[in-house]
């Protein structure tokens, strides 16, 4: 059945998804913050500094209009940066109240907000009251915007509290090379996708520093623990990190050069300062950011997570990139498996 969804956000991940969309056959409208963009993805069918020499449907049809892009809407789904969820879904919620619909709202960002500290599921219920949506269901997993627009075989995560939302969201995104799971584990699905961009940024930094597979695979999987540990102490359950949202979005980030969290990195380990890479970068490094964070809920927790801390000091702190990881590796012996470090 044909549905109606506004994809918030015309940046790479939003701009594939919307087109997906519109290939399995539903009515899309895209909302862009830039007027810029308009012209260019309405007339010429493309979004270049985005997708380069990427073609769009010719169905798919962007706006700046928000509330001409939510009218009577089946799904909204946001993905805009995570610091911008809250104040465009602050701008979405009166539109919702005077329309009276209530739309599934989905999300597909990756991190946590600065400052409240919160998952983008808890900014957007904290938003939008449960009278303005029937539910809210996060879309995470091991995806690049460039590999699912040559329709290379993609898996994700469809995840709510509600089981039927989920589902709804997974029949409107499959098809022959897009498929979705459900997953009721919210908190895990989020905390797995924001905290593997700070590891990412970690082994793109060891790629620019001339190391190997090896510290490459020593690095993730001890990366992979420290998500494990942080995320189970708020709730998620462990199997949820072994899955597509955990391990599996872990391995494509932390290997791939589409990944900005890995470019960045990379980037750090050559010896630019970090204020050059997110000047230069052109699009949001979500792992900045949420490595703050992580930083503080670590300390307020008291979980160890050396990884996370070494790449926060790198970040914030303009520790030596070498420095700290003598430090990590002249840590004092222990289990693999002692989950309290």
């Amino acid at each position: 059945m044909t549905k109606t969804i506004a994809v918030l956000g015309a940046g790479s991940w939003g701009t594939v998804l919307a087109n997906l969309l519109v290939e399995n056959g539903h009515t899309v409208r895209l909302w862009t913050h830039n007027p810029e963009q308009i012209p260019e993805i309405n007339d010429h069918h493309t979004n270049q500094h985005y997708l380069p020499d990427f073609t769009l449907h010719s169905e798919l049809q962007a706006t700046t209009d928000l509330e001409a892009a939510i009218a009577d809407t089946d799904v909204i789904l946001f993905v805009v940066p995570t610091n911008a969820i809250r104040p465009v879904a602050e701008q979405v919620a009166p539109i919702l109240a005077a329309s009276g619909t209530r739309p599934i709202i989905a999300h597909a960002a990756k991190g946590l907000e600065r400052g409240s500290r919160l998952r983008v599921s808890e900014v957007l219920a904290s938003v939008l009251a449960p009278a303005l949506h029937s539910g809210i269901v996060v879309i995470s997993g091991p995806s690049h915007a460039e590999d699912v627009a040559t329709k290379d075989i993609t898996t994700l995560t469809a995840a709510s509290t509600s089981l039927a939302a989920a589902k709804a969201i997974q029949h409107i995104f499959m098809n022959d090379y897009f498929r979705l799971y459900t997953n009721t584990d919210v908190v895990g699905v989020e905390l797995g996708a924001a905290l593997k961009n700070v590891i990412a940024i970690g082994a793109g930094a060891l790629h620019g520093l001339g190391y190997g597979d090896n510290t490459k695979a020593a690095l993730m999987t001890r990366g992979l623990a420290e998500i494990t540990r942080l995320g189970v102490i708020l709730g998620a359950e462990p199997m949820t990190f072994i899955g597509l949202s955990g391990v599996g979005d872990l391995i494509v980030t932390c290997t791939s050069v589409h990944s900005r969290n890995w470019r960045a990195g990379n980037a750090l380990g050559q010896g630019q300062p970090v204020a050059d890479v997110l000047a230069n970068m052109g699009m949001v490094v979500e792992g900045y950011s949420t490595a703050k964070v992580v930083h503080e809920l670590a300390e307020e927790l008291e979980v160890d997570m050396p990884i996370s801390e070494a790449i926060y000091q790198v970040l914030y702190e303009q520790a030596p990139i070498k420095d700290v990881i003598g430090e990590l590796m002249t840590r004092a012996g222990k289990p693999e498996f002692d989950f309290r470090g």
